[in-house]
C-alpha cells in the first residue's frame, strides 16, 4: 500500500480511487493534472502516443452543444494517467482513515419554502406552458467540518467502501482545489469495442424500516408516476443513442438496481458507433435524469430557476482507456450522490424530477431524502440501518427480490406498453418502401428528431436533420419529403423566432404543393394555418400513452403536448384537410390532405406501439 501512503503524505499529489461494482480491488490512478476548454482538447493521443485520461466534466460543457448554462469557473479537469494500480480492497480499507468527522452548521442553500415555490413555478410556467415534459431542479446541502479536506475525503471514501452496495462507481478524486467523493449508481455512457451503452435510471424506492419486501416493492413498481418517469427518461436517452449509433439503439430491461437503502428501476440501451469517444460524450451530455426533457429547453429552464452554477453536479467522471483497436474505450458514470469538499466546507447537490403531477412538498421531501442518503452513506450523519435490507457485514441478496416471479412479471409487463421497434435488433437495412427518396427533418429544439430520422431511414429515406435556425430555403425546396419536427413552447407565440421559422417551413412546403409531414408542435402550426383553433389542454399530456383514431386505424401513440388543435366534435374536414379527432373533445390527432399529413403524437417514442406503421402510413400519404 506504499503507493497510497506516499500520495497521502504529499499535499500536492493528485490521484483518483475507483471501486467498480462487484470488484474486489480498488483502482489507483496517478499523474499530472491539466485543465482544458473543450472535450476535443482532452489529449487522448493515438497509436504509441495514446494514453489513459481521467476527466471530470462539469455541467457547463453543455454549451458545446449550443445549450444554455450559467457562467462557471469549474474546470474540465484531466488527470493524465502515468500509473494505474489495482489494490486489494480489504487491505486498502484498513489503511484509510476511520475517525468520524462530525458536521456543523448544516442546511440547504435554498429553504424548503423557497424550493417548494420554485417547484410550483416550474409546473405552472414551464410544464404548464409546453416548455417540456420534466425538469430537474437542484439545491445544495452544505455544512462545515473540522478536518483536512483530503483526510475527510479518504475517510468518507472508506465509509462508502464499507457500507454502500450496488454503486456503479465508488470514487474519490483528489486534485488541487477540486476534491470529490461519491458513489454513483448510474453509468451514463459506456463505449467499448464499438458498442455504446447507456443506462437510464429513474424511480427511487426508499427501503422501509426492516428492509425492502415483496409487498412494498410491488406497490412502488405499480406506481404510474414512477413508471412514466422512467419511460420519459428512456425516450430522452434514445434521442442521444440515435444521434451517435448507426443502429439507433435497442432497449433491454427493465431491471432493478438494488442498493443498500434504495432500489431503482432501469433500462439498458445498446447500439453500434464508430465515433471518437469524445464525440460520443459530447452528443450525450447530459443525463435527462438530472436535467430534464427535452434537453435543450431543460438547460434553459435550469438556468432560469437555479440560483447558482451547477459545478460538476449532473456532469460525468469519464475514464478514457486505450484499446486494442488503436482508439479509446469510454466509461462515464454520472456525477450524482457526490460530496464536494473545499476548505472545510462540504456541499452535496441533490435534485428532484418535476413532472406535471408533482407535489411541491413531496419534491422538498425528495431532496431531503437524497441528501440524507448521501450523508448517511459517508457516515457524516447517523446511518439509516433500519432501511438496509441486511446488516452491513452480511452478504447482500441483491437479486432476491428481482428474481421473485411476481416481481419479475410486474417488471416485464411494462414492456407490453412499448414499441417493438426499439425492443428488437434493428440492423442497418435501409431498403424500405421509400428507398431512393430524400427527407429533410427540421429540428425545432427537440432531439426526438434523431429518433424520427432513424425510423425514416428504416423506411428507406435518405435523411438529413437540420436545426431550425440553420436550415436553408434551398434545402427545404430540394427534399422529396420535409418533416417539420416537434419542439417546446406555445405554437401561438408570435414573438418566438423559432415558432416563426417553423411557420415559414410549413408554409413554404404547402405553397409549393410539396410533400410535408408535420409532428407535434409543427402539427399545431399546420392546423393553425388551416384556421383550426389552438388551445391549452386542461392537463398536459407529457409522457402519456393513448390509443387514438388516425384515419382508417386506431393507433397506440405516445404524447408529449401541452397544447392541442381543436375542432367541433364530429368534424371530419376543414378546408383541404381531412381531420382525425377525438369524438368527444374534438382534439385533433392527425390531419392529411393533398401532399401533406400531420400527427400530434410522437410516433418515434417508445410509447408509440404503432409508431413505425403509422409513420409509414402518413409519410406514404404525403409522398403519394
Amino acid at each position: 500500500m506504499s503507493q497510497l501512503a506516499d500520495l497521502t503524505a504529499d499535499p500536492s499529489a493528485s490521484f483518483v480511487l475507483i471501486a467498480r461494482d462487484g470488484a474486489d480491488t480498488v483502482e489507483l490512478l496517478t499523474g499530472e493534472v491539466i485543465d482544458v476548454d473543450l472535450l476535443a482538447d482532452i489529449p487522448l493521443g493515438t497509436g504509441a502516443d495514446a494514453r489513459e485520461i481521467f476527466a471530470l466534466v462539469p455541467y457547463r460543457q453543455v454549451r458545446e452543444r449550443g445549450f444554455e448554462a450559467r457562467e462557471d469557473d469549474t474546470p474540465l479537469r484531466c488527470l493524465l494517467v502515468d500509473e494505474h494500480h489495482h489494490l486489494p480492497a480489504s487491505a486498502l480499507i484498513a489503511e484509510l482513515p476511520n475517525t468520524p468527522i462530525p458536521l456543523r452548521d448544516g442546511g440547504f442553500d435554498v429553504s424548503d419554502d423557497a424550493y417548494a415555490a420554485i417547484v410550483e413555478r416550474v409546473i405552472a410556467d414551464e410544464i404548464g406552458q409546453g416548455e417540456g415534459a420534466n425538469f430537474v431542479i437542484r439545491r445544495d446541502y452544505t455544512a462545515g467540518y473540522d478536518a483536512d479536506d483530503r483526510t475527510a475525503a479518504l475517510t468518507w471514501f472508506r465509509a462508502l467502501l464499507e457500507h454502500e452496495r450496488g454503486a456503479y462507481w465508488t470514487f474519490a478524486v483528489i486534485t488541487p482545489g477540486h476534491i470529490a467523493v461519491g458513489a454513483s449508481p448510474e453509468a451514463h455512457v459506456v463505449a467499448r469495442d464499438g458498442v455504446v451503452t447507456m443506462n437510464p435510471i429513474s424511480g427511487t424506492f426508499r427501503h422501509p424500516a426492516g428492509g425492502a419486501t415483496k409487498e412494498t416493492l410491488t406497490e412502488f413498481l405499480s406506481s404510474t408516476k414512477e413508471t412514466e418517469e422512467l419511460f420519459m427518461v428512456v425516450d430522452e436517452e434514445l434521442k442521444m443513442m440515435s444521434a451517435v449509433c448507426s443502429d439507433g439503439g435497442r432497449i433491454t430491461g427493465p431491471h432493478l438496481k438494488e442498493m443498500s437503502r434504495l432500489t431503482h428501476t432501469e433500462y439498458m440501451l445498446r447500439g453500434s458507433s464508430r465515433l471518437d469517444p469524445r464525440d460520443i460524450l459530447r452528443e450525450t451530455m447530459f443525463a435527462p435524469t438530472v436535467t430534464g426533457s427535452p434537453m435543450q429547453n431543460a438547460c434553459a429552464v435550469i438556468r432560469r430557476h437555479e440560483r447558482v452554477p451547477r459545478g460538476y453536479y449532473s456532469g460525468v467522471a469519464a475514464l478514457f482507456t486505450p484499446n486494442d483497436q488503436g482508439g479509446h474505450d469510454l466509461d462515464a458514470p454520472i456525477l450524482i450522490r457526490t460530496v464536494y469538499l473545499d476548505g472545510g466546507r462540504l456541499r452535496v447537490p441533490v435534485g428532484a424530477t418535476l413532472v406535471r403531477h408533482s407535489d411541491p412538498q413531496g419534491e422538498v421531501s425528495e431532496t431531503h431524502g437524497k441528501a440524507a442518503g448521501v450523508l448517511g452513506a459517508i457516515g457524516a450523519i447517523e446511518r439509516d440501518h433500519a432501511a438496509e435490507a441486511v446488516d452491513d457485514d452480511a452478504p447482500a441478496p441483491r437479486r432476491a427480490l428481482a428474481d421473485d416471479a411476481d416481481v419479475a412479471a410486474l417488471l416485464a409487463s411494462r414492456n407490453e406498453r412499448l414499441a417493438e421497434f426499439w425492443m428488437n435488433p434493428q440492423g442497418e437495412d435501409r431498403s424500405g418502401p421509400f428507398a431512393g427518396r430524400t427527407a429533410l427533418v427540421v429540428d425545432a429544439e427537440d432531439r426526438f428528431t434523431t429518433m424520427l430520422g432513424h425510423q425514416l431511414g428504416h423506411l428507406g429515406l435518405q435523411v438529413t436533420i437540420a436545426p431550425w435556425e440553420q436550415v436553408q430555403d434551398a434545402d427545404i425546396d430540394a427534399a422529396d419529403l420535409v418533416v417539420a419536427g416537434p419542439g417546446p413552447g406555445d405554437p401561438r407565440d408570435d414573438a418566438s423566432p423559432r415558432i416563426a421559422r417553423m411557420r415559414e417551413v410549413v408554409a413554404r412546403r404547402r405553397d409549393a404543393d410539396a410533400p410535408l409531414l408535420a409532428v407535434c408542435l409543427s402539427h399545431q402550426i399546420l392546423a393553425d394555418s388551416l384556421g383550426i383553433e389552438l388551445a391549452p389542454l386542461d392537463a398536459p399530456h407529457q409522457g402519456v400513452q393513448k390509443t387514438v383514431p388516425v384515419f382508417e386505424e386506431d393507433a397506440s401513440v405516445g404524447f408529449y403536448n401541452t397544447f392541442t388543435a381543436r375542432v367541433a366534435p364530429g368534424t371530419t374536414t376543414v378546408g383541404p384537410a381531412e381531420v382525425s379527432a377525438d369524438p368527444d373533445t374534438g382534439d385533433v390527432y392527425a390531419l392529411r390532405g393533398e401532399r401533406f399529413a400531420s400527427v400530434q403524437g410522437h410516433l418515434e417514442s417508445i410509447l408509440s406501439r404503432d409508431g413505425i406503421r403509422t409513420l409509414e402510413r402518413l409519410a406514404g400519404h404525403a409522398l403519394s
